[in-house]
């Protein structure tokens, strides 16, 4: 099993109607356990976005409101390696996948198509197997309004 390899987590969240993007510690970003609880602290007006990308393999999107945590997962086949991806199917309750599973994404499609990136347009992000996590994260960034805030929070952590 290998040792978490979170690249970056950031939250996003809309406070008076404007965006608001900040980095998460990666270590919060290794468990569901310690993410859901980390983004809950943020003040939202439509529940916080946690984005959070592993190894260049794969990416998490979780928002929290109050009590509601929806999840989506970019590629399933990252459970049979990866504890938060399986973490993920577990709170999904979803069975991990077989050995000769093809990628796919898991979870809520729709988790922020009231933001303005639809369902369908996001399921294209992470069908797209060209893309690293952190492009297709800076995709959702990008149409949902908060690209400029996100890679400065991205580049912050990677220096």
């Amino acid at each position: 099993m290998p040792e978490a390899a979170v690249d970056f987590a950031v939250v996003a969240y809309r406070e008076e109607g404007l965006w608001q993007v900040a980095t998460l510690p990666p270590r919060v970003a290794e468990a569901l356990d310690t993410l859901v609880p980390a983004l809950r602290v943020w003040p939202a007006d439509t529940g916080a976005l946690g984005l959070v990308s592993v190894d260049e393999d794969f990416f998490v999107l979780v928002r929290v409101l109050g009590a509601q945590v929806r999840l989506l997962l970019s590629d399933v086949t990252a459970a049979s390696e990866w504890p938060l991806a399986r973490q993920v199917l577990e709170t999904l309750e979803l069975p991990e996948p077989d050995d000769d599973e093809e990628p796919a994404p898991a979870g809520d499609l729709g988790i922020v198509a009231d933001l303005g990136l639809s369902a369908m347009d996001l399921g294209v992000l992470c069908d797209d197997i060209e893309l690293y996590p952190d492009e297709a994260l800076g995709d959702v960034a990008r149409k949902l309004g908060f690209e400029r805030q996100f890679r400065a929070a991205v580049d912050a952590v990677a220096v």
